[in-house]
This record gives structure tokens, sequence and C-alpha cells, in this order.
């Protein structure tokens, strides 16, 4: 179906091994972890069997206004200050933020867990007293929207508002559907991304699923191992990323910088189990993508795959990739450095993959040292490759059956 091009013009990403652009792209070059130990919690540590997280351990100085803060929990912080960086380096006038020609897309897993965890506490204390100091606002700061709705209340943004609540698929799906947004013509422009804040609870849902790397609690650098023959197991790990999609049209009328260019967009269902990856499901995600951006699929040159060091997810997914792309392309899994940032990961890894296409390399897979030998199919990334990279596809896969395809183009 033919539209309008749609065009990257600015992103931002607070990530476990970086907060810049600079930051991010010496972490992937050095093979810089940001992985490290769980923090304590007196309720749930003790009980979780993985001690390990993706964890943004930098200071970030937030300037919001006190009446913007009040209706904030952690997970809206962090996608706040990534919009308002957007923001600041795409350079659009108030008046077109607040014109209504600006829309947002953006998500978290399941709102602010830190929060929640109070208002449940309290619930539960049994104290009447205790009952009584549930805020007015803490459910503005826990609800699944509150990343969207806190970003258009600072920014005036009058927009569409679409949010996503699809945990790992959360914010890719947020991009794509903000492209779809603007190439269909309903905005000019999108805001999107995600975010996911710190919290043990999350740990406990995944370690409870024995979904969680427990092998390597003492060396917390060496997992997640994406494909390796050692793996066991995702690691759980925050952050948010963000970036502006425009019409190209627009863009290039007001001397917007391009960073790249959106060329395709899928998502499907696997229409089954809501938990095991599904490969008929995946690889029909993949083609649909192809087929959106009008590509063959030996013209992808780099593949950021999901990759989150489970057992049998690793391996269903690097079938998908031999079953649709063969050996052609460069496969990463960006998780080997992060962990797994939860609804914030598609954003992330989309902008990580920007940073590499601008930059000329492709980072390797962290922590891949043998490859499993059912994953042994595709074109792995084993060390760093100063090389060019044209078209990427970023792939991210959820429970629920969820699974996404976005291609991005570097512009020229």
């Amino acid at each position: 179906m033919t539209g309008r091009r749609v065009v990257i013009t600015a992103c931002a990403a607070i990530t476990p091994i970086g907060h810049t652009r600079k930051e991010i792209v010496e972490s992937l070059r050095r093979g810089a972890s940001g992985v490290k130990p769980l923090k304590e919690d007196h309720l749930l540590s003790q009980f979780i069997h993985s001690q390990v997280f993706g964890t943004v351990d930098y200071p970030i100085e937030y300037d919001f206004k006190r009446t913007h803060r009040k209706t904030m929990g952690p997970v809206a912080y962090y996608a706040c200050q990534v919009a308002k960086e957007v923001l600041e380096q795409a350079g659009l006038t108030q008046e077109f933020v607040t014109s209504g020609r600006l829309g947002v897309a953006f998500g978290s897993t399941h709102g602010s867990p830190t929060v929640q965890r109070e208002i449940y506490k309290t619930f539960f204390s049994g104290s009447r007293s205790e009952f009584s100091a549930i805020g007015a606002v803490d459910y503005l700061k826990s609800m699944v929207h509150t990343t969207a709705v806190n970003i258009t209340r600072m920014f005036g943004i009058t927009g569409r508002v679409i949010s996503s609540g699809t945990a790992c698929t959360t914010s890719s799906q947020s991009i794509g559907y903000g492209y779809e947004m603007v190439k269909h013509g309903m905005q000019d422009a999108m805001l999107c991304g995600g975010a996911d804040e710190y919290d043990t609870t999350t740990v406990a849902v995944f370690d409870n699923l024995l979904a969680c790397s427990t092998a390597f609690n003492d060396r917390p650098h060496c997992t997640p191992r994406p494909f390796d023959v050692h793996r066991d197991g995702l690691v759980v790990g925050e952050g948010a990323g963000a970036v502006l999609l425009e019409e190209y049209e627009q863009a290039k009328r007001r001397g917007a910088t391009i960073l790249g260019e959106v060329i395709g967009f899928a998502c499907n269902n696997n229409g089954g189990d809501l938990i095991l990856p599904n490969l008929a499901g995946i690889s029909e995600t993949l083609r649909i993508g192809l087929r959106d951006a009008a590509l063959a699929a030996d013209q992808v040159d780099f593949v950021s795959a999901h990759a989150t060091g489970t057992k049998m997810g690793d391996i269903i997914e690097a079938q998908a990739i031999h079953a649709v792309y063969g050996a052609g392309p460069f496969v990463t899994g960006l998780k080997g450095y992060m962990g797994h940032t939860m609804g914030s990961c598609g954003a992330i890894e989309t902008i990580i993959t920007l940073y590499m296409m601008q930059e000329g390399f492709i980072a390797p897979t962290l922590n891949l040292e043998e490859p499993d030998e059912r994953c042994a199919m595709i074109r792995h990334t084993p060390a760093l490759e100063e090389r060019p990279m044209n078209v990427a596809a970023i792939q991210n896969f959820a429970f629920g059956g969820v699974n996404t395809s976005l291609l991005i183009k570097r512009f020229v």
C-alpha cells in the first residue's frame, strides 16, 4: 500500500549502557555490559533466584515543573525525559507541537510497578490511617497509559494518543503505529516510544516462570547470552527510548536533520499459545514486514534480533530468520548488552540500530561465545564489523503471541 514517506528526525534513549549517543556507541564498541547485581529489596529479593538486572545506575537531571511531576511515577519520568530530548533535538515550533498535527504513541509494560506496589501494601495493611495515605494522583502515576498522557500534558500535545501495553512489543508497536499514522495522513508527526522502570516485582514475574538467568549471579556482565549454548534465560532491565517520526516533505521544508527512514512495519499474532514462541507466526510477521517495505529479503543488511537468551525463544527466532532471510544479513542480539528492557526494548533497539547505521558499524552479540548448533544457521556477528548498513530489520516478540517487525533505511 502506497502512502507518504516517513522519516526519523530525532531520537533519544536512556539505557543500561548509557544515555547519550556517544556513551551508547562507546559501550557497543567496547563490549561493555549494563547488567548489574539486583538491588536489595527486603520484600522480594530473598525469594528470587535471579539476582541480576539491566540497570540505569547513572544520575539523570530532571528539570520538570512541580505541576508536571505530581502525576509522574518513575516510568513517566523516563518517558518524559526522552520525549523532552527528542522535541528539543527536532526543533519543532511550539505552535506545531500543540496544533493537533503531532500525536503520541507511547507505552510501558504495566505503568509504574513501584507506585502500584505501595498502593497494594496500603490496601492490605489493615490500617485505616495507612489507607487514607493513598494519594489522589497515585492512579495517574500507575495506570498503563501514564507515559503517553504525561507526555501530552507536559508538552501540550493535542493530537492522537496511542498507548500500547503489549509487554516486549510495546514500543515497537508504538513506532509502527506512529509510522502508519503519518504514512496514511492521520498525523503529520508522531512522538513514539516506550519506557519501563526498575522494580523487583517485574523480575519476580519472569523468575516465577523459570525464564530468568540464574547461572551468572556472581558474574552479571556474562549474561544474558543470546543464541549461546550456555544461555540460561533473560535478564530484566529498565530504560526508555523515543523517536520523532515526520512526513518527509514537511521535514525537508523545515530543514530538519533526517536520521533515517521507516519503510515497513508488520504486527500479527500467533493465534495460539500465549507464552511459547511460534515459528509460523513469527516467520509470517517478517514476511509481511518485507512486503510492506516492498523489499526482497536479500536487500536487508542487518537484523536486530529480539533474542532474549531463553532456551526455546532464541531457537525459534533463529529458525524464523533463516526461513525468511537465509544466512544473508548480519544478526545481533542487542539484549546481551542491556538485558531485556521490556516495554522500551523495541525503541531502544531501533535507536541503537540507527546509531550503528549512521556510524558505519555493526556491534557483535555480547556474550555469544559458542553458538548453539540449533541457532547456528544464521549469520551471527561474533566480532565488531566496520561496514555500511543500508537497510535494517528490528524484530520483537511478546507474551500473548504478539510479533512485530520494523524496517528502517539509511537516509541519503
